[in-house]
């Protein structure tokens, strides 16, 4: 059974797509979701979740305050899921895509609403996503606007496959596993200082 772990929305239950869909374990959501209030409110955060199958992630996410949330999976039938779910669960701010990731993110954050970039972006591939394929993702993150100044960044994997290929502009801070679980935290690059110029 998966379900919202906490926020307004705690404790509801949530449909999942059947099929090949592998659902974040409430364990893993639970770990992901402390430590990222740590860090951060998430009251009036913008959050893009890539890969969403049933919403769970994003709608956490919602659950807990944020504002704008964009769910993105290409399947139809996911996409269908987490638009019953959003309804089921009477969180605002949700919208979701029936489309690629790739195609999401290269028509860029502003045409889709995240005009100052994403606060959180949560990319939950199928573990069989080639590791070129990822990369391209997050270099498009990058390049097309989706990272606010202070965003957080997971990727989630799993435990055998290898740290990913951070684009210029990221810093992968380490990951934590739990079980076949790697979730790997990364936010975006200070920006150089300019060098001083001589008199």
């Amino acid at each position: 059974m998966t379900r919202i772990v906490a926020g307004a929305a705690g404790g509801r239950r949530l449909e999942v797509p059947r099929g090949a869909t592998r659902p974040t374990s409430d364990r893993v959501r639970e770990a992901l979701f402390s430590r990222l209030e740590h860090e951060r409110d998430l009251a009036g955060a913008a959050v893009l979740d890539l890969f969403a199958g049933s919403g769970a992630l994003g709608l956490e996410a919602a659950s807990r305050g944020a504002d704008r949330v964009l769910l993105v999976d290409s399947a139809p039938a996911a996409a269908a899921v987490c638009r019953r779910n959003a309804a089921a669960l009477g969180l605002s701010g949700v919208e979701v895509r029936a489309a690629t990731a790739a195609s999401v993110l290269a028509a860029g954050a502003t045409a889709a609403g995240f005009a100052g970039g994403a606060d959180v972006v949560l990319v939950d591939p199928p573990y069989d996503l080639p590791e070129d394929a990822l990369a391209g993702l997050l270099a498009a993150l990058v390049e097309h606007g989706w990272l606010a100044p202070l965003a957080h960044l997971l990727v989630e994997r799993s435990t055998r496959s290898p740290e990913p290929s951070w684009p210029d502009g990221v810093v992968g801070l380490g990951q934590k596993k739990y079980g076949e679980t790697a979730l790997w935290w990364a936010e975006p690059a200070e920006p150089a200082e300019p060098e001083a110029t001589r008199p």
